[in-house]
């Protein structure tokens, strides 16, 4: 704009500047031909006076000493006499313009330039009373002449006349542009500028606001997508059109490698799984997966997004399914072991009723075989209690409230129904400690006892030892059963809370466990928000500890 300001400015002023120095000059020019005309009409009329007489020596005097040309011309057109030339070698002159209108009308004039254009020789011609004509000219320098002698001062002056032309157009070009150039396009409404600019600078204002609330609302979506991104567990990948992220939230750079999360999709994972899913997306399908990474399980589902008809950009979803998978194989597990679990008693329970249905059974026997049945029911009825049980804690234990419970003295109830069951396996069973209370289920809590109770019997030596303790650590009461039994292995004592394991699978079956026990006391703790915490070695007993939330 500056550039088509300045060249405005400086073409007009140039234009005006040529055309004001053409008219001048033509002005001038006029002026000086008509002063020669002027000066030559008088100049004759004074000689053709003082010829009169027709005195030819007086012709004569005067062209010796006149400036200008003097020319006496017959009435045929023959040259009589020329002060600057020899009349008898002059043509006719009855054909020249000023000579035949002097002739016809008694006065002529005319102007004729130069071969070169740079002399205009003006005449007048008056016709005396004797039919003669008298001629006067006088040469003067043509418009080009005069401007080819001023040449050098000419392109001086142009020159000094661009050079202020310039400077002109530059200042005018500042002072035209100054309020449009300190324009406040932040607040347009508080510029003093050109009042043709006022309809521009109230829609710059209107336009401002919108753009203000558009990048507000920008802003809090932007905000909105931000927060609710970064605090998803689940990871979030924008793909675009070439394959470019353009997008991780926290989760995503928390799983892979720092600074990964930029440039290709490529730099931030290469599992087949993955660039499957997101190539299958960007060109433009839907596509699912499952991926492990640092022992977790992961789902990954492409979307395909069009992207302006220039191709298909992508979001990718990352679910840790690693809890999902667990308990789904889990589920599994518990279904095939709950249904040979339930099988083996019920088998046993078959095989004796179909004996003594049979008659094949000897009538001493009856009563012994009656009782394997009774014994068997029992377990599987055992059994189904403990699966129903731990269902109930699947889904949040019963509906029974929480309430204050005395440790010791639970513990002193379970070892009363444990007693007669120590005393067959010659356990000593003993509760020491200082009373505790915690909140929780009563039932649960007693159930959680009597399983570590009941374990530490059954896989208990002759002459061994159960020691049931309560009391507060740290603040934070506890529940501790102490054996001297066989122990636990190493290998065995993460899985020992899983349902259906048994360490000793033969000794488990002849002391009649379901092998729910310790996933019972596992759901328990987590309803009561309790930790557990083990200490075992084979052949020196086992002690498993309760710790509670601090009261």
């Amino acid at each position: 704009m500056r550039k088509r300001v300045f060249g405005s400015i400086f073409l007009t002023a140039l234009i005006t500047l040529l055309l004001t120095a053409s008219m001048l000059l033509i002005a001038v020019h006029s002026g000086l031909s008509q002063d020669m005309r002027g000066r030559l009409a008088n100049e004759c009329s004074y000689i053709a006076t003082a010829l009169q007489d027709g005195d030819r020596q007086e012709l004569e005097r005067i062209g010796r000493v006149y400036a200008d040309r003097i020319t006496l011309i017959g009435a045929d057109g023959t040259v009589l006499y020329d002060n600057e030339s020899d009349a008898d070698e002059m043509e006719n002159h009855a054909a020249r313009p000023e000579v035949a209108a002097a002739l016809e009308k008694g006065v002529g004039e005319s102007s004729r330039l130069s071969s070169t254009l740079s002399e205009q020789t003006y005449y007048y011609a008056l016709r005396l009373g004797n039919g003669m004509v008298l001629r006067v000219s006088s040469v003067a320098n043509s418009a080009l002449g005069a401007l080819s002698t001023a040449s050098p001062w000419i392109v001086l002056i142009v020159l000094v006349a661009l050079l202020v032309a310039a400077l002109l157009a530059s200042w005018l070009t500042h002072v035209f542009l100054e309020p449009i150039v300190s324009l406040d396009l932040h607040a347009p409404l508080k510029n003093d500028a050109y009042d043709e600019l006022s309809p521009l600078l109230h829609r710059m204002d209107k336009q401002n606001r919108k753009i203000k609330s558009q990048l507000n609302e920008l802003e809090r979506r932007q905000a909105e997508f931000d927060d609710i991104t970064a605090r998803m567990d689940e990871g979030l990948v924008l793909f675009s059109a070439q394959g470019d992220i353009l997008f991780a939230n926290r989760a995503v750079c928390a799983l892979f490698p720092k600074d990964s999360a930029v440039g290709s999709y490529m730099t931030l994972c290469r599992d087949p799984e993955y660039i499957r899913v997101v190539e299958g997306a960007l060109g433009g399908k839907s596509e699912h997966g499952r991926m492990e990474k640092d022992g977790r399980v992961y789902s990954l589902t492409a979307s395909s997004v069009t992207e302006d008809g220039q191709g298909h950009a992508a979001v990718l979803f990352l679910v840790d399914i690693t809890e999902r998978d667990q308990a789904e194989r889990q589920r599994q597990e518990f279904t095939a072991n709950v249904s040979h679990e339930l099988k083996t008693p019920l088998t046993s329970i078959m095989g004796f009723a179909e004996i003594m249905e049979n008659g094949i059974v000897r009538p001493e026997d009856i009563g012994r075989f009656a009782g394997k049945i009774r014994t068997e029911a029992h377990r599987l009825l055992t059994l189904i209690e403990d699966i129903i049980r731990l269902s109930q804690l699947d889904e949040g234990g019963d509906p029974a409230p929480f309430e204050a419970v005395e440790l010791a003295a639970l513990c002193g109830t379970v070892r009363d129904r444990l007693q007669h069951k120590a005393a067959e396996h010659k356990v000593t069973l003993s509760v020491a400690g200082a009373p505790v209370t915690v909140s929780g289920q009563r039932r649960t809590l007693e159930q959680m006892i009597f399983n570590l109770a009941d374990n530490a019997i059954a896989y208990n030596k002759p002459d061994g030892s159960v020691r049931l303790e309560t009391g507060e650590e740290h603040g934070a009461p506890f529940v501790r059963v102490a054996d001297t039994g066989i122990g636990i292995a190493p290998a065995d004592q993460q899985r020992v809370f899983e349902r259906f394991y048994r360490v000793d699978k033969s000794h488990s079956k002849m002391t009649g466990g379901t092998g729910l026990g310790l996933s019972i006391v596992k759901h328990g703790a987590a309803l009561h928000h309790a930790e557990i915490e083990m200490q075992s070695a084979l052949d020196e007993g086992t002690t498993i500890t309760l710790r509670f939330p601090k009261i």
